[in-house]
């Protein structure tokens, strides 16, 4: 049983003995039964549980046969696991004044900047420095988050909360795990629903105790970005644009929506910047220039803080191919420039001070 506490679910990522996946443990001289209860009958992930536990019993005996039997949660069983992890109600965790994760919304004020692929490489390099990672796909609509994070299975829901899918060491929601008719299907939703889902994202789904909570909000400052706000109003927003001054222009509004929203701007990300030709080496500015220093310095003049840009990511056609293979380039090459900024804007974002909005301090008045 000490050899079992050190194996971890999978999904929700705690020990199995304590979370009471063990039903039985029988040890016949060399012969060892391990029965094993999963929370549903359609468990994706039953044999890596089975690896795992196979491994940690080798780790006593290498010569040990090990069997490991499976069994199903009854409904007590599912609804105490419930309990166990979320409590008895169901909450905001991220609203809490008592919670620790920092939340990143990041926005743009249009489509085609690079926001999700971003946001995905982001939470990544997160990941790879050894932080636990959430990724909510807030872009209802449009989600992109789970092609580019190649998270193919539907989540696992026990007693109607349900477990965020596992890509690259992160943890994923989005609204394709609940649409029957895939990709293709489109969601129409007015202003109530698109809340609602981003709610429930919130309080429906067990993330665990998260050090970061990436946001992927949709393009401009509807709905989402609103109800984001009020929902999570710690949340700290990331603008990001490209080089081309006409599409920061349409970025800066996508920041200095938080005077209204009274969130902090962390800063601005510029993506697509230039690219060294393969040739000759000259940089080619495919998008322009200025882009992020024009989208900061706007920001920093309305919010009447000191916005800067956190990264310049260089042009990398990999790091589009990589979200359409589901393999980010912050996995598939760490070295190249590209994800080189990315890596070093997560290293500079753990070392920034949290902004104090939407935080009780505790004071008294008389």
């Amino acid at each position: 049983m000490t050899a079992l506490a050190t194996v971890q679910d999978p999904e929700i990522r705690r020990s199995i003995t304590e979370i009471g996946m063990v039903k039985n443990v029988e040890v016949t001289g060399k012969e060892v039964l391990v029965e094993i209860y999963l929370t549903v009958s359609g468990c994706p992930l039953k044999e890596e549980i089975i690896k795992r536990v196979t491994k940690a019993v080798a780790e006593i005996d290498n010569s040990a046969k090990t069997k490991v039997v499976l069994d199903v949660m009854n409904d007590d069983q599912r609804k105490k696991l419930k309990e166990l992890l979320r409590g008895p109600t169901k909450e905001n965790p991220f609203a809490a004044e008592k919670s620790l994760t920092r939340i990143y919304a990041v926005a743009s004020g249009k489509g085609g900047v690079g926001k999700s692929s971003l946001t995905a490489n982001l939470g990544i390099a997160f990941a790879e420095l050894g932080l636990s990672v959430g990724i909510l796909d807030a872009d209802i609509y449009g989600h992109s988050i789970p092609r580019i994070m190649g998270v193919t299975n539907a989540p696992t829901v026990v007693e109607g909360m349900i477990m965020p899918q596992l890509a690259h060491g992160v943890r994923v929601i989005s609204m394709l795990a609940f649409k029957p008719g895939g990709v293709t299907q489109p969601i129409a939703f007015r202003g109530p629903m698109l809340h609602k889902a981003v709610e429930q994202f919130m309080t429906d789904v067990w993330w665990g105790d998260l050090d970061i909570l990436l946001l992927d909000l949709p393009p401009g400052t509807g709905d989402v970005a609103i109800s984001v706000a009020q929902l999570v109003p710690k949340s700290e927003i990331i603008v990001v644009t490209t080089p081309q001054i006409s599409a920061a222009e349409v970025s800066v509004r996508a920041g200095t929506l938080a005077k209204q929203t009274h969130q902090r701007v962390v800063g601005v990300i510029e993506n697509m910047t230039g690219v060294p030709c393969p040739h000759c080496g000259e940089v080619m500015e495919l998008f322009g220039n200025g882009g992020g220093d024009t989208v900061a310095k706007a920001i920093s003049d309305e919010l009447g803080t000191d916005v800067k840009v956190l990264a310049r990511v260089p042009f990398d056609v990999r790091l589009r191919e990589g979200g359409d293979s589901g393999m980010p380039l912050v996995i598939s090459d760490p070295d190249s420039p590209a994800a080189v900024e990315i890596i070093n804007m997560a290293k500079s974002l753990l070392t920034s001070p949290k902004g104090l909005v939407g935080k009780n301090l505790g004071l008294l008045t008389n």
